[in-house]
Protein backbone atom coordinates (compact mmCIF):
# COMPACT_ATOMS: atom_id res chain seq x y z
CA UNK A 1 0.00 0.00 0.00
CA UNK A 2 1.34 3.42 -0.97
CA UNK A 3 1.75 5.97 1.80
CA UNK A 4 -0.43 8.42 -0.12
CA UNK A 5 -3.24 5.82 -0.11
CA UNK A 6 -2.86 5.31 3.64
CA UNK A 7 -3.06 9.06 4.28
CA UNK A 8 -6.05 9.40 1.95
CA UNK A 9 -7.92 6.59 3.71
CA UNK A 10 -7.07 7.93 7.15
CA UNK A 11 -8.35 11.38 6.24
CA UNK A 12 -11.54 9.90 4.80
CA UNK A 13 -12.26 8.04 8.04
CA UNK A 14 -11.67 11.24 10.01
CA UNK A 15 -14.28 12.82 7.74
CA UNK A 16 -16.82 10.08 8.50
CA UNK A 17 -16.09 7.38 5.94
CA UNK A 18 -16.86 3.81 7.03
CA UNK A 19 -14.01 1.56 5.96
CA UNK A 20 -14.75 -1.40 3.70
CA UNK A 21 -13.28 -4.87 4.04
CA UNK A 22 -11.27 -4.36 0.85
CA UNK A 23 -9.79 -1.14 2.17
CA UNK A 24 -8.94 -2.76 5.50
CA UNK A 25 -7.33 -5.66 3.66
CA UNK A 26 -5.06 -3.19 1.89
CA UNK A 27 -3.93 -1.85 5.27
CA UNK A 28 -2.61 -5.28 6.21
CA UNK A 29 -0.01 -4.76 3.46
CA UNK A 30 1.50 -1.69 5.13
CA UNK A 31 5.23 -2.36 5.44
CA UNK A 32 6.89 -2.57 8.85
CA UNK A 33 8.78 0.64 8.10
CA UNK A 34 5.45 2.45 7.65
CA UNK A 35 3.58 1.04 10.67
CA UNK A 36 4.32 4.23 12.61
CA UNK A 37 2.25 6.22 10.10
CA UNK A 38 -0.58 3.69 10.37
CA UNK A 39 -0.41 4.03 14.15
CA UNK A 40 -0.43 7.82 13.89
CA UNK A 41 -3.66 7.80 11.91
CA UNK A 42 -5.20 5.26 14.26
CA UNK A 43 -4.30 7.62 17.10
CA UNK A 44 -5.89 10.57 15.27
CA UNK A 45 -9.05 8.52 14.65
CA UNK A 46 -9.21 7.58 18.35
CA UNK A 47 -8.83 11.22 19.37
CA UNK A 48 -11.43 12.41 16.87
CA UNK A 49 -14.13 9.86 17.74
CA UNK A 50 -13.38 9.05 21.40
CA UNK A 51 -11.33 11.84 22.90
CA UNK A 52 -8.52 11.33 25.39
CA UNK A 53 -10.20 9.22 28.08
CA UNK A 54 -8.86 5.70 28.71
CA UNK A 55 -11.28 3.21 30.29
CA UNK A 56 -9.55 1.15 33.01
CA UNK A 57 -11.12 -2.19 33.90
CA UNK A 58 -10.00 -4.81 36.41
CA UNK A 59 -11.06 -8.45 36.27
CA UNK A 60 -11.79 -10.82 39.14
CA UNK A 61 -11.72 -14.58 38.74
CA UNK A 62 -14.74 -15.47 40.87
CA UNK A 63 -14.65 -19.20 40.10
CA UNK A 64 -11.60 -20.87 38.63
CA UNK A 65 -10.74 -24.03 36.72
CA UNK A 66 -12.50 -27.26 35.78
CA UNK A 67 -14.10 -25.80 32.67
CA UNK A 68 -15.74 -28.46 30.51
CA UNK A 69 -14.77 -26.74 27.23
CA UNK A 70 -11.65 -27.38 25.15
CA UNK A 71 -10.60 -23.83 24.10
CA UNK A 72 -7.00 -24.46 23.09
CA UNK A 73 -5.54 -21.35 24.72
CA UNK A 74 -7.26 -21.73 28.09
CA UNK A 75 -5.44 -22.98 31.18
CA UNK A 76 -8.76 -23.54 33.02
CA UNK A 77 -9.94 -26.27 30.65
CA UNK A 78 -10.23 -29.84 31.95
CA UNK A 79 -8.59 -30.88 28.68
CA UNK A 80 -5.32 -29.25 29.81
CA UNK A 81 -2.93 -30.10 32.62
CA UNK A 82 -1.78 -26.74 33.98
CA UNK A 83 -0.78 -25.09 37.22
CA UNK A 84 -3.77 -22.74 37.16
CA UNK A 85 -5.75 -22.49 40.40
CA UNK A 86 -8.99 -24.41 40.88
CA UNK A 87 -11.60 -23.16 43.35
CA UNK A 88 -15.40 -22.83 43.65
CA UNK A 89 -17.35 -19.59 43.65
CA UNK A 90 -15.77 -17.18 46.10
CA UNK A 91 -17.81 -15.45 48.77
CA UNK A 92 -19.42 -12.06 48.37
CA UNK A 93 -17.20 -10.65 51.11
CA UNK A 94 -14.03 -11.84 49.38
CA UNK A 95 -15.04 -10.50 45.97
CA UNK A 96 -16.23 -7.16 47.37
CA UNK A 97 -12.86 -6.82 49.09
CA UNK A 98 -10.97 -7.60 45.88
CA UNK A 99 -13.13 -5.14 43.93
CA UNK A 100 -12.30 -2.43 46.46
CA UNK A 101 -8.60 -3.19 46.08
CA UNK A 102 -8.87 -2.86 42.30
CA UNK A 103 -10.76 0.41 42.75
CA UNK A 104 -8.08 1.76 45.09
CA UNK A 105 -5.48 0.88 42.46
CA UNK A 106 -7.20 2.96 39.79
CA UNK A 107 -9.78 0.68 38.13
CA UNK A 108 -13.00 2.48 37.27
CA UNK A 109 -14.76 -0.68 36.14
CA UNK A 110 -14.63 -4.29 37.29
CA UNK A 111 -15.53 -7.46 35.37
CA UNK A 112 -16.56 -10.53 37.37
CA UNK A 113 -15.60 -13.73 35.57
CA UNK A 114 -16.57 -17.35 36.24
CA UNK A 115 -15.01 -20.44 34.69
CA UNK A 116 -17.23 -22.90 32.84
CA UNK A 117 -19.25 -22.89 29.65
CA UNK A 118 -22.05 -20.73 31.00
CA UNK A 119 -25.03 -20.20 33.25
CA UNK A 120 -27.55 -22.68 31.84
CA UNK A 121 -28.54 -24.92 34.78
CA UNK A 122 -25.69 -23.47 36.82
CA UNK A 123 -26.51 -23.73 40.54
CA UNK A 124 -24.27 -20.74 41.32
CA UNK A 125 -26.26 -18.23 39.26
CA UNK A 126 -28.50 -17.06 42.12
CA UNK A 127 -25.46 -16.54 44.35
CA UNK A 128 -23.67 -14.72 41.55
CA UNK A 129 -26.55 -12.24 41.33
CA UNK A 130 -26.23 -11.54 45.05
CA UNK A 131 -22.47 -11.04 44.73
CA UNK A 132 -22.76 -8.71 41.74
CA UNK A 133 -25.36 -6.56 43.48
CA UNK A 134 -23.18 -6.38 46.60
CA UNK A 135 -20.20 -5.16 44.57
CA UNK A 136 -22.34 -2.52 42.84
CA UNK A 137 -23.74 -1.23 46.14
CA UNK A 138 -20.52 -1.30 48.16
CA UNK A 139 -18.08 0.08 45.60
CA UNK A 140 -20.00 2.26 43.17
CA UNK A 141 -17.86 0.74 40.41
CA UNK A 142 -19.29 0.04 36.98
CA UNK A 143 -19.67 -3.73 37.19
CA UNK A 144 -19.60 -6.05 34.17
CA UNK A 145 -20.53 -9.73 34.17
CA UNK A 146 -18.52 -12.34 32.26
CA UNK A 147 -20.30 -15.62 32.98
CA UNK A 148 -20.15 -17.55 29.71
CA UNK A 149 -23.23 -18.50 27.74
CA UNK A 150 -26.42 -16.90 28.94
CA UNK A 151 -30.17 -17.03 28.29
CA UNK A 152 -32.29 -13.95 27.65
CA UNK A 153 -34.04 -14.50 31.01
CA UNK A 154 -30.71 -14.55 32.83
CA UNK A 155 -29.53 -11.47 30.96
CA UNK A 156 -32.70 -9.66 32.09
CA UNK A 157 -31.94 -10.62 35.69
CA UNK A 158 -28.47 -9.16 35.37
CA UNK A 159 -29.88 -5.93 34.00
CA UNK A 160 -32.43 -5.79 36.81
CA UNK A 161 -29.74 -5.72 39.53
CA UNK A 162 -27.77 -2.94 37.84
CA UNK A 163 -25.35 -4.69 35.48
CA UNK A 164 -24.87 -2.46 32.43
CA UNK A 165 -22.46 -4.49 30.31
CA UNK A 166 -21.98 -8.17 29.49
CA UNK A 167 -18.58 -9.53 28.49
CA UNK A 168 -18.43 -12.48 26.12
CA UNK A 169 -15.71 -12.82 23.50
CA UNK A 170 -16.19 -14.27 20.04
CA UNK A 171 -12.43 -15.15 20.21
CA UNK A 172 -11.68 -15.10 16.47
CA UNK A 173 -13.37 -15.28 13.08
CA UNK A 174 -16.23 -17.68 12.46
CA UNK A 175 -14.06 -19.43 9.84
CA UNK A 176 -11.15 -20.04 12.23
CA UNK A 177 -13.21 -20.72 15.36
CA UNK A 178 -13.33 -24.56 14.93
CA UNK A 179 -9.51 -24.52 15.18
CA UNK A 180 -9.85 -22.92 18.62
CA UNK A 181 -12.77 -24.78 20.22
CA UNK A 182 -14.72 -27.93 19.32
CA UNK A 183 -16.97 -28.42 22.35
CA UNK A 184 -19.40 -25.60 21.57
CA UNK A 185 -20.05 -23.76 18.31
CA UNK A 186 -19.47 -20.14 17.36
CA UNK A 187 -23.25 -19.75 17.06
CA UNK A 188 -23.67 -20.27 20.83
CA UNK A 189 -21.42 -17.30 21.47
CA UNK A 190 -23.43 -15.20 19.06
CA UNK A 191 -26.68 -16.32 20.71
CA UNK A 192 -25.41 -15.17 24.10
CA UNK A 193 -24.37 -11.80 22.68
CA UNK A 194 -27.82 -11.42 21.10
CA UNK A 195 -29.50 -12.29 24.42
CA UNK A 196 -27.41 -9.70 26.28
CA UNK A 197 -28.19 -7.02 23.72
CA UNK A 198 -31.91 -7.87 23.75
CA UNK A 199 -31.90 -7.44 27.54
CA UNK A 200 -30.53 -3.92 27.13
CA UNK A 201 -26.94 -4.66 28.12
CA UNK A 202 -23.92 -3.10 26.48
CA UNK A 203 -21.42 -5.49 24.92
CA UNK A 204 -17.81 -6.11 25.84
CA UNK A 205 -16.78 -8.56 23.18
CA UNK A 206 -13.48 -9.11 21.45
CA UNK A 207 -11.05 -11.95 21.09
CA UNK A 208 -7.48 -13.12 21.03
CA UNK A 209 -4.76 -12.89 18.41
CA UNK A 210 -1.78 -15.17 17.92
CA UNK A 211 -3.75 -18.42 17.78
CA UNK A 212 -2.45 -19.26 14.31
CA UNK A 213 -5.10 -17.22 12.51
CA UNK A 214 -4.39 -15.11 9.43
CA UNK A 215 -5.01 -11.44 8.76
CA UNK A 216 -8.31 -12.32 7.10
CA UNK A 217 -9.49 -13.82 10.39
CA UNK A 218 -8.52 -10.74 12.39
CA UNK A 219 -10.33 -8.52 9.91
CA UNK A 220 -13.38 -10.78 9.91
CA UNK A 221 -13.46 -10.64 13.71
CA UNK A 222 -13.22 -6.84 13.71
CA UNK A 223 -15.97 -6.46 11.12
CA UNK A 224 -18.21 -8.84 13.06
CA UNK A 225 -17.65 -6.73 16.17
CA UNK A 226 -18.60 -3.65 14.16
CA UNK A 227 -21.82 -5.33 13.04
CA UNK A 228 -22.59 -6.23 16.67
CA UNK A 229 -22.03 -2.63 17.75
CA UNK A 230 -19.68 -3.71 20.55
CA UNK A 231 -19.05 -0.81 22.90
CA UNK A 232 -15.90 -2.39 24.34
CA UNK A 233 -13.45 -4.58 22.42
CA UNK A 234 -10.82 -6.39 24.51
CA UNK A 235 -7.94 -7.71 22.40
CA UNK A 236 -5.86 -10.41 24.05
CA UNK A 237 -2.51 -11.61 22.72
CA UNK A 238 -1.74 -15.29 23.20
CA UNK A 239 0.15 -16.17 26.35
CA UNK A 240 1.15 -19.77 25.49
CA UNK A 241 0.81 -21.19 29.00
CA UNK A 242 2.47 -24.54 29.73
CA UNK A 243 0.04 -27.42 29.56
CA UNK A 244 -2.34 -25.83 27.07
CA UNK A 245 -2.74 -27.06 23.51
CA UNK A 246 -1.00 -23.92 22.22
CA UNK A 247 1.93 -23.94 24.63
CA UNK A 248 4.48 -24.26 21.81
CA UNK A 249 2.97 -21.56 19.57
CA UNK A 250 5.03 -18.41 19.07
CA UNK A 251 2.90 -15.25 19.55
CA UNK A 252 3.08 -12.40 17.03
CA UNK A 253 5.96 -9.88 17.27
CA UNK A 254 5.35 -6.39 18.71
CA UNK A 255 5.08 -4.55 15.38
CA UNK A 256 2.43 -6.98 14.15
CA UNK A 257 0.49 -6.52 17.38
CA UNK A 258 0.62 -2.72 17.05
CA UNK A 259 -0.50 -3.04 13.44
CA UNK A 260 -3.46 -5.14 14.56
CA UNK A 261 -4.56 -2.56 17.13
CA UNK A 262 -4.28 0.20 14.54
CA UNK A 263 -6.38 -1.79 12.07
CA UNK A 264 -9.04 -2.38 14.71
CA UNK A 265 -9.23 1.39 15.30
CA UNK A 266 -9.68 2.05 11.56
CA UNK A 267 -12.55 -0.48 11.53
CA UNK A 268 -14.04 0.44 14.93
CA UNK A 269 -13.50 4.19 15.23
CA UNK A 270 -15.88 4.76 18.17
CA UNK A 271 -15.32 1.64 20.30
CA UNK A 272 -13.26 1.26 23.44
CA UNK A 273 -10.38 -0.85 22.16
CA UNK A 274 -8.81 -2.49 25.18
CA UNK A 275 -5.37 -4.19 25.24
CA UNK A 276 -5.83 -7.17 27.53
CA UNK A 277 -4.11 -10.42 28.50
CA UNK A 278 -0.65 -11.04 27.07
CA UNK A 279 0.23 -7.41 26.37
CA UNK A 280 3.01 -7.30 28.95
CA UNK A 281 4.61 -10.52 27.70
CA UNK A 282 4.31 -9.83 23.98
CA UNK A 283 4.66 -6.06 23.58
CA UNK A 284 7.53 -5.82 26.06
CA UNK A 285 9.23 -2.41 25.60
CA UNK A 286 6.51 -1.39 23.12
CA UNK A 287 3.66 -1.41 25.62
CA UNK A 288 3.47 2.37 25.67
CA UNK A 289 3.22 2.39 21.88
CA UNK A 290 -0.14 0.60 21.99
CA UNK A 291 -1.62 3.72 23.58
CA UNK A 292 -0.52 5.61 20.45
CA UNK A 293 -1.96 2.94 18.12
CA UNK A 294 -5.62 3.68 18.72
CA UNK A 295 -6.16 1.98 22.09
CA UNK A 296 -8.35 3.79 24.63
CA UNK A 297 -8.93 1.13 27.27
CA UNK A 298 -6.88 -1.27 29.37
CA UNK A 299 -7.36 -4.36 31.47
CA UNK A 300 -5.40 -3.46 34.59
CA UNK A 301 -4.10 -5.60 37.44
CA UNK A 302 -3.94 -9.37 37.25
CA UNK A 303 -5.65 -11.60 34.70
CA UNK A 304 -7.65 -14.75 35.30
CA UNK A 305 -4.79 -17.19 35.76
CA UNK A 306 -1.59 -15.15 35.39
CA UNK A 307 -0.23 -11.89 36.73
CA UNK A 308 -0.39 -8.51 35.09
CA UNK A 309 1.72 -5.58 36.16
CA UNK A 310 1.39 -2.87 38.77
CA UNK A 311 -1.56 -0.61 37.97
CA UNK A 312 0.53 2.45 38.84
CA UNK A 313 2.79 1.63 35.88
CA UNK A 314 -0.23 1.49 33.58
CA UNK A 315 -1.53 4.81 34.89
CA UNK A 316 1.86 6.35 34.18
CA UNK A 317 1.87 4.81 30.69
CA UNK A 318 -1.53 6.35 29.96
CA UNK A 319 -0.60 9.83 31.17
CA UNK A 320 2.80 9.68 29.41
CA UNK A 321 0.86 9.17 26.18
CA UNK A 322 -1.06 12.40 26.84
CA UNK A 323 -4.23 10.48 27.71
CA UNK A 324 -6.53 10.63 30.73
CA UNK A 325 -7.32 7.62 32.95
CA UNK A 326 -11.07 7.52 33.39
Amino acid sequence: MQLSELVFLGERILAGHVITYTEAEQLTKVADADIVLLMAYANKIRQHYCGSKVDLCGILNARSGMCSEDCKFCSQSVYHQTASPVYPLQSAAALVSMAKQAQAGGARRISIVTSGKGMENDPDFADILVILKAIIIETGLQVCANLGTLSFSQAKQLAAIGIKRYAHNIETSERFYPEVCSTHPYSERMNTIAAARAAGLELCTGGIIGLGEGWQDRLAMAFTLRELGAESVPVNILNPLPGTALEHLCPPPPLEILKTFALFRFILPSAVIRPAGGRELNLRDFQGSVMLSGANGLIVGNYLTFSGRDTAADLRMVTDAGLIPG
